[in-house]
């Protein structure tokens, strides 16, 4: 009689969209977040999260998009608050 190990099931994986959906998720952070503060940095890496998320298939596309929609925004609001001051920057 030869004994075999059970067959374990083969988990699931679906790292790609699990992936994408984290980025989709932290792009809608980082662009709310933007706003505040930081708007220089934190636009671009929400634009270019959400992107990705989008690229990747996530399942969160309204998210992504939203992410994508509040970068601009970030990317907007510096270039109104710079415009109205005169500087390089924007303090409140």
């Amino acid at each position: 009689m030869q004994l075999t190990a059970p067959a374990t099931p083969r988990p699931e994986t679906r790292t790609g969209t699990r992936d994408a959906d984290g980025m989709a998720v932290a792009s809608f952070i980082l662009g709310l977040l933007g706003l505040l503060v930081l708007n220089l940095f934190l636009g671009p890496i929400a634009i270019i999260l959400s992107l990705v998320a989008l690229w990747r298939g996530t399942a969160r596309k309204g998210r992504a998009y939203l992410g994508l929609a509040l970068g601009v925004a970030d990317l907007a609001v510096l270039a109104i608050a710079m415009a109205a001051s005169n500087t390089v920057s924007w303090s409140l």
